[in-house]
């Protein structure tokens, strides 16, 4: 596309978004470390580390790291195992938001999407204006932060979303891509793994400007035909992929917490009632239908369960997701003698209005 009509990208991510997730439901561990675990069924500590906050990541307690290693770091640390179905509804109010905005949406993952909002903004500066009113949004209504870049191509704007974490927003202009790049880790570049990364260091390229300088020849001799040329371009900002929905990653859901803590089924039915409606809202909005339903439940303790049924054939009327979410709701309280806390809907499976795309469950 000519540089005088470049593309106009907006990367979203959600800081620490897990852990973030955790402190919103529970204010008290705020400014607390914590650390989000993947525990392994062992028992004990064995597992990694899904996640941290900022105050635990000054320990160096990050990502990936075993947590018998991370309670080493710091004992008093508090941690807690990955809620899944808490963090599902949380993302989907920020997509949900995030789609608001786009002229063609990505959701990369739980916490990341792509927004194309070429079109919908003449230049950066008024993209700067208008990712600056996405992350107002966001903190308003979801109650968490996120970190933004604005760029020509996906690329960029992933890493300049990654740039001034958290809460953060980077704006690279099309001819400012090259002196942003240059000065960046290796490992920088989104999809340079450790293993590339350290070849590279082999080689004596430490930054992204260097990498920019190698021969492609060069690159294709050490990693070959595809990846040489990739490295080639993406160590000089061309990007054209485009933004667009990936399949398998689509679902669309609704949370809320319970005035009080409860097992009476009609307060329930009436919170779910009011969920399923707001769910059916935004289906109809986009014109699709879904063919699973599923009830979600948080009790007291925490625990969240879910309960889903699959339809035989696609719906698209409230209806039909109250009547199978009222029945999964009725089945889950006789199965479980537990309290309530949050409750949530969430629909999936989802279909086109002509039905010839399935987009699936997230």
């Amino acid at each position: 596309m000519p540089n005088n009509n470049p593309r106009i990208i907006l990367h979203v991510d959600m800081d620490y978004f897990f852990a973030q997730c955790e402190e919103r439901e529970h204010p008290e561990l705020k400014g607390k470390p914590v650390v989000i675990c993947v525990y392994s069924g062992r028992g004990g500590d064995s597992g990694a580390v899904s996640t941290s906050n900022y105050e635990a990541r000054k320990f160096g307690i990050k990502a990936g790291i075993p947590i018998s290693r991370a309670k080493k770091l710091n004992p008093d640390a508090i941690f807690l195992p990955v809620n899944m179905e808490l963090y599902r509804g949380i993302s989907d109010e920020v997509m949900e938001i995030l789609r608001g905005y786009c002229v063609s949406f990505e959701q990369e993952s739980v916490d990341e999407a792509f927004c194309d909002i070429t079109g919908r903004v003449s230049d950066f500066d008024e993209a700067k204006l208008l990712a600056m009113r996405i992350k107002e949004e966001i903190r308003q209504k979801v109650g968490l932060t996120c970190s933004a870049g604005v760029a020509p191509n996906k690329l960029i704007a992933k890493i300049s979303s990654d740039f001034r974490k958290p809460d953060g927003l980077t704006v690279v202009k099309p001819d400012e891509i090259l002196q942003f790049l240059a000065p960046l880790k290796i490992t920088d570049l989104t999809g340079v793994g450790k293993k590339t990364g350290e070849r590279l260091n082999e080689l004596g390229v430490k930054t992204i400007g260097e990498l920019s300088k190698l021969p492609a020849e060069e690159l294709i001799r050490e990693f070959g035909q595809a990846k040489g040329i990739w490295l080639k371009q993406a160590s000089q900002g061309i990007d054209d992929s485009p933004v667009v929905e990936r399949e398998g990653t689509e679902q669309i859901g609704r949370m809320t917490t319970l005035k009080e803590d409860t097992r009476d089924l009609n307060v329930i039915l009436d919170v779910i009632d009011e969920l399923s409606e707001d769910v059916f809202r935004k289906l109809e909005a986009r014109k699709l239908a879904f063919r699973s339903v599923t009830f979600v439940a948080i009790s007291t303790d925490f625990k969240t369960r879910t309960k889903t049924h699959m339809l035989e054939a696609p719906a698209k009327d409230s209806a039909a997701i109250k009547e199978n979410v009222h029945r999964l709701a009725k089945l889950f309280l006789t199965e479980h003698p537990v309290t309530l806390r949050r409750v949530g809907v969430r629909v999936a499976n989802l279909t086109g209005e002509k039905g010839q795309k399935t987009l699936g469950e997230f």
